[in-house]
């Protein structure tokens, strides 16, 4: 049981590093789509996924253009603020891949116009903020994930 993490050109190491952990954590793969806004070898993506980065399933794609020839036909989610409907509303499927943007700009125009029958949001009931944190986002998508995988099993 687990995911496909995806991370599209992220850019802040800290949130990568988390979000290795977690993936470790909820025996998901991690997909790191290039370019990134730091180097892999930072000691704040060490920093943050601790001791734990050696044991991440890892994949690294050059581009966005790779990383989709590569998992062409894949069942795949996406997530933005631009989203209509609700991550609560996705029929979660074991293995998916659930597709983040990077932190400063979210999932690109093209990605959102081609994907808008399976994006989805995290609400936000606030109108003084625009995003969650990459890192607690996609926490918040695994988990659920994961608690409606353990439902249907």
């Amino acid at each position: 049981m687990g995911y496909n993490i995806v991370l599209i050109e992220p850019e802040i190491p800290m949130n990568t590093g988390n979000i290795g952990r977690l993936s470790l954590a909820s025996g998901s793969t991690l997909h790191l789509v290039k370019p990134f806004g730091f180097e892999l070898d930072d000691k704040r993506v060490k920093r943050a996924g601790l001791d734990y980065w050696k044991h991440i399933s890892l994949k690294i794609y050059e581009s966005v253009e790779e990383f989709f020839e590569v998992n062409k036909g894949e069942k795949m989610a996406f997530y933005s603020s631009h989203a209509e409907k609700e991550y609560l509303e996705l029929d979660y499927k074991d293995e998916m891949f659930l597709i983040f943007g990077k932190e400063s700009v979210g999932l690109s125009s093209e990605i959102i116009e081609n994907n808008k029958e399976s994006l989805y949001k995290i609400p936000i009931y606030s109108e003084h903020i625009r995003s969650l944190n990459l890192a607690n986002a996609v926490s918040v998508v695994v988990y659920e994930g994961l608690r409606n995988l353990k439902l249907g099993s």
